[in-house]
């Protein structure tokens, strides 16, 4: 059995002062995935016995980034997705394993008043290109914050949050369109009527305790990998950011 995590930590240095090595030793994962780093190389030094690192910056300092831990050393490690004008942000790392690719994805926000949302779509449009190039070689899995809320069941409020950033209806649809091209919401898989299930929730209105969320974090898998799936989870007691750590386990 293999044990995957994402999580968004919202700056890894606030996060470490939060119980981040805590949570990562205790969960045991095998590859361990994370978004919104906040970091420029060597401004961390992290020591995590067994695993191989690899980082994605953003050329824009304390912006973005992401970063995977494994523990199985990878064939092949790629950084963006092979697109000048989408890879300076530091939102992609793909691991090439010997029957699957693994995909960090920390997908663009569309911002407040929507003004990164045309960028948003082309995003989309380009990323879901890549994820089928490389479907078409080996299976993939793919995780990370996907910045958006696919139906109505996966954010507490979906009446006024409609065409709010994350839950347009040109960011549910690209999601749609993704899952419809041959991959599967891993969560809703296992639980597809669970209503609830959060993994982003604001800092403002005492949202997390009340648990006034949105379900924006993901794992998505090739379906002909489908009879793999053995689990998926929401870890939402585990705090440090404002969203918590998502998994999925393999056989």
């Amino acid at each position: 059995m293999t044990r995957l995590i994402s999580w968004n930590v919202n700056g890894l240095r606030a996060c470490m002062e939060k119980g981040f090595l805590d949570f990562f030793k205790s969960v045991d994962a095998d590859m361990f995935c994370i978004q919104e780093t906040k970091l420029q190389e060597g401004q961390i030094q992290l020591e995590l016995d067994g695993y191989h690192q690899y980082w994605n910056y953003a050329k824009k300092k304390g912006y973005s980034g992401t970063a995977v831990f494994t523990r199985i050393a990878p064939k092949t490690v790629s950084y963006g997705i092979g697109m000048e004008e989408h890879d300076e942000e530091g939102r992609v790392i793909t691991l090439e394993f010997e029957d699957f690719y693994l995909v960090n994805v920390y997908t663009p926000n569309a911002r407040r008043e929507l003004e990164r949302l045309d960028y948003r779509i082309i995003w989309e449009d380009c990323f879901r290109s890549y994820l089928k190039r490389l479907d078409s070689v080996k299976p993939v899995i793919v995780c990370g914050d996907m910045n958006v809320a696919h139906k109505e069941i996966d954010l507490k409020n979906p009446s006024s949050n409609k065409n709010n950033a994350g839950f347009t209806d040109e960011e549910r649809g690209k999601l749609t369109e993704l899952l419809a091209s041959g991959f599967i919401d891993t969560y809703r898989y296992f639980y597809p009527d669970k209503e609830d299930a959060y993994t982003w929730w604001s800092y403002m209105f005492n949202a997390r305790a009340r648990n006034v969320g949105w379900r924006i974090d993901y794992f998505c898998v090739s379906e002909r990998i489908g009879d793999r799936l053995a689990g998926a989870g929401i870890h939402a007691d585990i705090m440090g950011s404002d969203h918590c750590p998502v998994q999925l386990e393999i056989k």
